[in-house]
Parts: C-alpha cells; structure tokens; sequence
C-alpha cells in the first residue's frame, strides 16, 4: 500500500467568507482518512481563478502533495470557473478519470451530464475535480480512487508501479 498525501481545496464563495459552512472538505476529508491515506494539507477559496490556481501550483510544487481534491465550482453557473484553472495550470490532462467519475454519477442522477470537472498532472502532482456537494463529491471521490495509489506510484516514477499490474 503507498501511502498517499492528499490536498483539499474547496472552491466556495459563501463557505470562504464565512457565509456557509464547509461540508464538502470534511466529508471528503473522512473519506481520505477511511483509506488510511493522509491529508496533509486543505482550505478554502473562493470562486476566483487566481486563487484556485495558487493553491494548485503552491500544492503542486513542493512535492509534499501527492493528489490535489477540488470540490465545487465545477457546474454551470457563472462562476463555477474550477475546472477552467485547473486546465490552465495542469501540464497533462488525464481524462479517464473525470469520464469515468461522469460515467458512475450518470448511475446515480441525469444531473452528473452537467459536471464540468477535469483532471490532471502538475509536476508528479494528480489533480482531480470534485463536485460542491458532500454527497457527489464523496461517490466521485470513491469512483477514482482504487486507481490512485497506483497513479501516484507511476507519477513517483516507482519501479514496483507495475508489479500486480
């Protein structure tokens, strides 16, 4: 088992100026403690694409994340601009991921068609986009990851990436 080192950065207006509590972060918080992984870092923006981007980049940087959850600003409303700056800052999209999230939410609710949500590498850095709501945002998050550790292992550039593989 890799133990991986998890970011989460929830894109709200209202929760980032205190109007609205952050459900989704913590939900996904206990969902990254149930696989015995780490968050070692997470906060709160606002709907700014210039403070979506820094908090990437910051993360990204200085190797001590290993993924990076987004929650929220992933719809169709004016200012659901997350997955706008994550593309800008990724260096390599990684598709299948967000089809695949797409895919299993279509399961669950019609509504999973408008999910706007990208991933990607920054640097040996995976970043996944997650819906606002704790709900969508936990069954996403669980879509994906029985594929990370394996992910990070290939990003880490592990010789055992591709044992069992």
């Amino acid at each position: 088992m890799t133990l991986l080192r998890i970011g989460i950065v929830t894109v709200s207006d209202r929760s980032s100026s205190g109007e609205r509590e952050d459900l989704s972060g913590p939900a996904l918080e206990q969902a990254v403690l149930s696989k015995g992984w780490n968050v070692v870092e997470k906060t709160i923006v606002p709907d700014e694409k210039l403070d979506i981007q820094a908090v990437l980049i910051g993360w990204s940087s200085n190797d001590g994340v290993d993924v990076i959850l987004t929650t929220g600003g992933t719809g169709f409303a004016p200012r659901d601009i997350t997955p706008e700056a994550t593309k800008e800052v990724i260096d390599r999209e990684t598709p299948g991921l967000a089809e695949v999230m797409r895919a299993e939410s279509l399961k669950i609710t019609k509504h999973a068609v408008l999910s706007r949500a990208v991933a990607g590498i920054r640097d040996n850095t995976l970043i996944i986009n997650l819906p606002g709501s704790p709900k969508a945002a936990v069954e996403n998050f669980e879509v994906v990851a029985p594929v990370l550790e394996h992910a990070v292992q290939l990003l880490r550039d592990d010789p055992k990436a591709e044992d069992n593989h």
